[in-house]
């Protein structure tokens, strides 16, 4: 039973993660019949919807929006290549960019949190490091009950910075991105587009499935 759950939780974690980047790549090709490359597309959707203080640049780090920058960021092969996973992804991140010009609540709330989530981490990490130094020291085994809470700390704010962050994604995938690329690709493109923002929300819920899976670990630990 142990060997099978592990299987299990490594399917459900690395699995959707295995099957985003085959569907990314294989809708990645090279697409004579579009008019511009995803940098140029996410350009033109910030205009019609007449955000003009968002710009478009090259991401070193993977495609995403940066709400403190204003700014859409996409890797060189989305930014400069003329795919329908290029253009999707560009579209999704205008999305994120759409969500913050009208100031949608779950897209602020996210943004609160990630900061707040930065700062638990941070002191977490601290705790875990510095407490059994001084418990060697001080022979107080109260603290490290303080280092467990605040490990927990730290992935319990991960856990809920998670959990809002998949509406907000998804939201930016199927009720932005899924109905712009209708004004703009083909009926079997916006099919094939639809597996792309699937296959990319598959990896936030892997991601919010990972950071239960830790949370649940140190809870495990704290009932011994």
């Amino acid at each position: 039973m142990i060997i099978i759950l592990l299987i299990l939780i490594i399917v459900v974690i690395f699995g959707p993660q295995f099957w985003a980047k085959r569907i990314l790549k294989k809708y990645s090709r090279y697409r004579e019949d579009f008019p511009g490359t995803g940098g140029e597309f996410a350009q033109h959707l910030l205009t019609q919807f007449k955000i003009h203080n968002v710009k478009v640049e090259i991401s070193e780090t993977g495609d995403h929006y940066d709400p403190i920058d204003k700014t859409v960021r996409l890797i060189q092969s989305n930014l400069e290549g003329k795919s329908l996973t290029a253009v999707a992804t560009a579209a999704h991140e205008v999305g994120h960019a759409i969500q913050d010009h009208i100031n949608y609540k779950p897209f602020k709330t996210r943004i609160k949190l990630v900061q707040t989530a930065q700062i638990m981490e941070k002191l977490g990490a601290g705790l875990m490091v510095m407490i059994p130094v001084v418990a060697i020291f001080t022979h107080i085994p109260a603290l490290g009950i303080l280092m467990f809470i605040g490990g927990f700390a730290s992935l319990g704010t991960s856990v809920i910075v998670h959990l809002v962050t998949l509406p907000v994604e998804l939201d930016a995938s199927f009720k932005r991105a899924l109905p712009i690329l209708a004004n703009y690709v083909s009926k079997r493109d916006q099919w094939a587009a639809r597996k792309i923002l699937t296959a990319c929300a598959l990896t936030y819920i892997a991601s919010s499935l990972t950071s239960l899976l830790n949370l649940w670990r140190w809870l495990a630990i704290l009932r011994r």
